[in-house]
């Protein structure tokens, strides 16, 4: 056998110019084999291949210049969050084509195009990018898959870049749908990038995470409203940095702002606005005037249904502005923190609202004689009251409220009916060294003296169709007494005083018992009253004696054994 020569130098074998020995149908070895997709493979539907690098699916371009990164090594980065969520609505319009795709990764066991995007759109955008990294097949339906898509919900990481979040959102030319839950700062650039990719956008929600800081101004947000023809909800969070609010819209129906600070004007020009929800800071030093604010509410957005306004700010001035905008149609008020908010702007409110069906006055300074006059006027329309932290409420008022109001199906008071005592402990501990050495620490202690004695409340509610009750914090009750059929949430955390044999419990349809913070007397015994009804209706089984007649005997009835099992109410405690 002859050897080459070891001087000689290396070269390289030619390439082969011999065809494939593999079926391009579908990947087998042509000797012997009978293509099950012999009538013919769509030429524009890539072919399945199993082989290839793994190539990024989410681009503005698929022939950029840029290295390819893997799937798996975006979601190690944490550039992708896990918890997004791509939804289609309308599957059964995905494939428009004729003739149906088969897609598949080699071999007999294919599956139509259809089915595969069907499947498809239930995967999270990280999952979706480790399919796209199958194959040339996979890849086309998860394309399909981003073009169809509604609804995106994506957590953008602190490593994230606008370039990146740009190429997802512009493969979804249809998105409709979108809420950025941003781990990192969020500024003009980014919303830019969201308005240049997404022209067809119908509802934005922007949620901020702890320590990071939205820097958008209010001739930011405002151009961005303008030009979004089509915008009709918009959710910010992070709202320190606006300065104004300067929002001119035809389209948008929904609008909330939250975390705002030292807000000098505000103007809303939106003709169609249905709900406002303005959240301000917990700072006691916020310049925000309210009452020049609300004034114009009804002159630019006539068609307000529903207003939520948190503010430390919030007094009689501001809610009589609100009352003189003349919003007939209102439906929900909700003005909360407002602890100059007296029965005066109760009496403004009663008379400019008449079909109100949540009313939510809660941190007000209102007493029983406001909850009489609100249940003298909306007999008919609420079903939701809510007066939570309202220290001048009693029981008393409670009771009128579940006794004139017959739609009510919600009843929320916590915090409001509270033990003297433990008001006057949480005040002393609040008292400063400095107070304590300048002598009103001794004024606390006589005052102690006068409020020694234990001054408990009652609460006594029958009602046909009230559904929740929250008493929570409500450290004054001492006594119970619950006959609701429809009541199925009731919750009597921190309810420190409430006895045990005070209690009772006659609800049906209850659930849910939330008892956190209770003794465990309590607990127990609220766990024999809405487990005891149970019990009993379990042993009266029909009887039935037997032929010769000699014993009775039960007849069990599995289905609705099980059907009971089902509604057993659940007590959630520490």
């Amino acid at each position: 056998m002859l050897r080459r020569p070891s001087n000689a130098p290396d070269r390289a074998a030619p390439p082969k110019k011999r065809g494939s020995y593999n079926c391009r149908r579908c990947g087998l070895p042509k000797k012997g084999h009978v293509c099950p997709s012999a009538d013919g493979w769509p030429a524009h539907v890539p072919l399945p291949r199993s082989g290839h690098r793994l190539r990024r699916a989410l681009s503005f371009d698929d022939d950029r210049h840029s290295s390819p990164l893997p799937a798996s090594a975006m979601e190690d980065d944490g550039l992708i969050g896990t918890t997004a969520l791509v939804a289609v609505e309308n599957p059964d319009g995905v494939v428009e084509e004729e003739e149906e795709d088969e897609v598949g990764c080699g071999g007999e066991r294919t599956l139509p195009a259809s089915c595969m995007v069907e499947v498809l759109r239930r995967l999270s955008p990280t999952e979706l990018m480790r399919a796209a990294a199958v194959c040339r097949g996979w890849r086309e339906c998860v394309r399909r898959v981003w073009r169809c898509a509604e609804e995106l919900r994506l957590r953008v990481s602190p490593r994230s870049q606008v370039a990146f979040v740009g190429s997802v959102l512009h493969k979804c030319a249809g998105l409709a749908r979108l809420t950025l839950r941003m781990e990192s700062d969020f500024d003009a650039t980014m919303l830019a990038c969201v308005a240049f990719s997404l022209p067809n956008l119908e509802a934005f929600e922007l949620n901020m995470a702890e320590n990071t800081v939205n820097r958008i101004t209010g001739d930011e947000l405002g151009n961005f409203a303008a030009k979004k023809r089509c915008l009709s909800t918009l959710k910010f969070e992070g709202c320190t940095n606006i300065g104004f609010v300067n929002i001119s819209s035809s389209s948008l129906l929904m609008l909330w702002l939250s975390d705002l600070y030292c807000i000098s004007k505000m103007v809303l020009k939106c003709p169609n606005l249905r709900e406002l929800s303005l959240d301000f800071t917990r700072q006691v030093n916020d310049s925000t005037d309210l009452a020049t604010m609300l004034e114009s509410l009804g002159c630019t957005c006539p068609c307000l249904r529903n207003i939520h306004i948190a503010s430390l700010q919030l007094c009689n001035e501001a809610v009589l502005s609100l009352a003189s905008a003349n919003i007939r149609d209102l439906r929900m008020l909700s003005l909360v923190l407002g602890s100059r908010i007296t029965d005066a702007a109760v009496t403004a409110i009663v008379s400019c609202y008449t079909s109100l069906e949540l009313l939510d006055l809660s941190g007000s300074s209102i007493t029983d004689t406001g909850i009489r006059m609100i249940c003298n006027v909306f007999p008919e329309t609420l079903s939701r009251l809510l007066l939570a932290l309202c220290p001048n409420i009693t029981s008393s008022g409670i009771q009128f409220a579940a006794a004139q109001l017959p739609l009510l199906q919600l009843i929320d008071c916590g915090m409001s009916i509270r033990d003297t005592d433990s008001q006057y402990e949480s005040s002393k501990q609040n008292i400063s060294p400095i107070k304590r050495r300048t002598g009103e620490y001794n004024k606390w202690q006589r005052l102690s003296t006068t409020k020694s004695s234990h001054v408990y409340q009652k609460l006594i509610i029958k009602h046909g169709n009230l559904r929740k009750l929250s008493l929570w914090g409500c450290s004054g009750l001492d006594a119970l007494y619950l006959n609701c059929p429809e009541l199925n949430d009731l919750n009597l955390n921190s309810c420190t005083n409430l006895h045990p044999e005070e209690l009772l419990l006659q609800c049906e349809k209850l659930k849910n018992v939330h008892a956190s913070g209770c003794h465990d007397m309590l607990i127990g015994a609220v766990r024999n009253q809405v487990l005891n009804e149970f019990s009993t209706a379990e042993n009266h089984l029909p009887c039935k004696r037997l032929a010769d007649g000699s014993k009775r005997i039960q007849l069990s009835d599995d289905k609705k054994q099980k059907r009971k099992l089902l509604t057993q109410c659940i007590v959630h405690h520490d």
